[in-house]
């Protein structure tokens, strides 16, 4: 359903700082294009998640304590709950984005958690081929969040200015799959630089472990893969890489445990045996070394509060936020 964004209580319009955001049952979605002295503030923060992309120009970004600066391809994405602002970025001329507000799905999680920079503020700067189909996919979804559930849904456009409202359960389906379609893209296609001086074997043994990491590698195994010897294999890897192959093939079946257990409703037995573990008794164990909970209630603090929990360990290492020198949208409640 397209409504103007001066005829919807709540959701980010030029007029609407400190107002309420959009109630959480619902998918709302729209495209701005503000000049300088556009500023939203919500000091008690949305009771559903919000989604920015940035198209061109520039925006500036605030969660609790957190702080970030979106240029053009920065998916940035503000979790419920916290006291948050957002502004056109000074000295840009302009900001042009989509936006969505919406209940995320839990399989986002996994995605999302390399890039949190606190406070539930996540930051992802995405690699420049997917912004076509990023921008695409939100076309899409404010194209399917106006269908009324009788004939097709309308035909995908440029941005008309309208914001567009899911009211059926269908258009809420069709437009939260269009949106996490963006976060995949935006989130699963990372710009990786290759670390120089990487032996291409070794590179390629670590990709089919990351390619299929409950499958049942073994050193030999990947060593045939690549061609080498596996006393030669464990020793290249092992110096390049800093950890034995073995330990790398643990760590890739454990963020691959993590995802079943955040997006599928798999028993934990299951999950264990698809990650590649022969033994659940052993997969609780290390599990537990490594994200501080059993499975069982990993699974259960996710689905219920969102994408809190971090590993102890990691290779992931979320971008370094702005600092903030005090709340630059002063706010009352």
């Amino acid at each position: 359903m397209p409504v103007r964004a001066d005829g919807l209580p709540g959701t980010a319009g030029p007029e609407e700082a400190g107002a309420p955001a959009p109630p959480p049952g619902l998918v709302v979605t729209g495209h701005f294009d503000q000049p300088p002295g556009y500023a939203v503030g919500r000091p008690r923060g949305s009771a559903s998640w919000l989604f920015t992309w940035t198209m061109s120009g520039g925006g500036r970004l605030w969660q609790g304590g957190a702080e970030t600066s979106a240029g053009a391809g920065h998916l940035v994405v503000l979790a419920p709950g916290t006291p948050h602002g957002y502004t056109t970025r000074p000295g840009d001329r302009h900001w042009r984005f989509w936006w969505a507000h919406c209940q995320a799905r839990s399989s986002w999680a996994a995605w999302l958690r390399p890039y949190h920079v606190g406070d539930g503020l996540y930051v992802v700067t995405s690699a420049p081929g997917v912004h076509g189909r990023v921008e695409a996919a939100f076309r899409r979804m404010h194209a399917d969040a106006r269908w009324t559930g009788t004939g097709a849904p309308p035909d995908v456009g440029p941005p008309d200015g309208q914001i567009a409202v899911a009211h059926g359960s269908a258009a809420r389906e069709l437009a939260l799959c269009a949106l996490e379609e963006v976060v995949l893209l935006a989130a699963g296609a990372r710009p990786v630089a290759p670390r120089p001086g990487l032996d291409p074997r070794i590179r390629r043994a670590q990709e089919l472990i990351d390619a299929d990491p409950g499958a049942p590698h073994t050193v030999r195994s990947l060593a045939e893969g690549v061609a080498l010897s596996p006393s030669r294999f464990a020793h290249l890897f092992s110096r390049q890489l800093g950890r034995s192959p073995m330990r790398a093939l643990r760590e890739a079946r454990l963020r691959h445990a993590a995802r079943l257990l955040e997006g599928t409703d798999l028993a934990v037995v299951r999950v264990a045996a698809a990650s590649g573990f022969a033994s659940p008794f052993h997969f609780n164990r290390v599990f537990r070394e490594r994200y501080g909970t059993p499975p069982g209630a990993y699974r259960t603090a996710v689905q219920g509060n969102g994408f809190q929990i971090a590993p102890r360990t990691g290779e992931n290492v979320p971008p370094k936020p702005i600092a903030r020198h005090g709340n630059p949208f002063p706010l009352t409640d």
